[in-house]
């Protein structure tokens, strides 16, 4: 049988997957509905969160579809759908992929084809990776709680600084791999031209300044909304952005 990314078997194989975890999901909210009858909780304000919440849902929603609209082109629809649809994100699955891709010494993005061992390794390295977080928690997350805890009783400052600080690092990770082809624009090279370096730089810069633009409206206008829906205003634009400039730069 000839291998390709959108084959249907790949389709209902991810399908199963989603369908366990929405299943999980409808268990859980049915438990949760009864639990709270038998507490005697006011029904209405549970039906309006309930409501609430399935509207806010929405505005992440378009963020993982459009993260899997980006990653089907060279991987196809079924992989990105079932790894953003379970656990996963757009920045983490991208670099995920792409250092499984460059060990191929293929380029995401410009893969016209992949066999079924490199699309496996791909998936591998996706899946696995990201595990480490799901086993990592129970593990040390008791004890890295506790230790936080002490430190805010005996210093609140440096518990806040610690916080602000690991976050910070966070962020620094994923800037350095938005900054990490910026040699282009002093080492020549023949697949590229010497400023494509700068693109996701500007595209980040465009989508910092949407989320700037988002927190304003919210002081300024009292739009509470915009917090929900920030997030995929700055990646859709941000990614329409990438347009204009990747034809300004290449």
């Amino acid at each position: 049988m000839e291998f390709y990314v959108n084959h249907p078997l790949l389709f209902i194989l991810a399908g199963i997957l989603v369908a366990v975890v929405l299943a999980q999901s409808v268990y859980f909210l049915v438990k949760a509905m009864k639990r709270s009858k038998a507490l005697g909780m006011d029904q209405v304000k549970i039906r309006k969160t309930i409501r609430t919440a399935a509207l806010f849902t929405i505005a992440p929603a378009v963020a993982i579809v459009i993260s899997v609209i980006a990653l089907s082109k060279s991987l196809g629809l079924p992989l990105p759908w079932l790894r953003l649809s379970v656990v996963g994100s757009l920045s983490y699955e991208t670099i995920a992929a792409e250092n499984a891709v460059s060990a191929m010494d293929l380029t995401l993005g410009k893969i016209s084809s992949l066999t079924a061992q490199q699309y496996v390794n791909i998936s591998l390295v996706m899946t696995l990776s990201i595990l480490v977080g799901i086993w990592l928690v129970p593990v040390i997350g008791k004890k890295l709680q506790n230790g936080m805890s002490n430190l805010e009783h005996r210093d609140a400052e440096w518990a806040e600084i610690l916080n602000n600080a690991m976050f910070i690092g966070m962020i620094a990770a994923f800037l350095g791999y938005v900054f990490c082809d910026f040699s282009r624009l002093w080492i020549p090279s023949e697949e590229y031209s010497s400023t494509s370096g700068l693109i996701p730089v500007c595209v980040m810069a465009v989508s910092a300044v949407l989320m700037a633009l988002c927190g304003l409206a919210m002081k300024k206008f009292k739009w509470k909304w915009v917090n929900d829906y920030a997030l995929p205003i700055s990646l859709v634009l941000g990614m329409a952005a990438a347009i204009p400039i990747t034809a300004w730069l290449s």
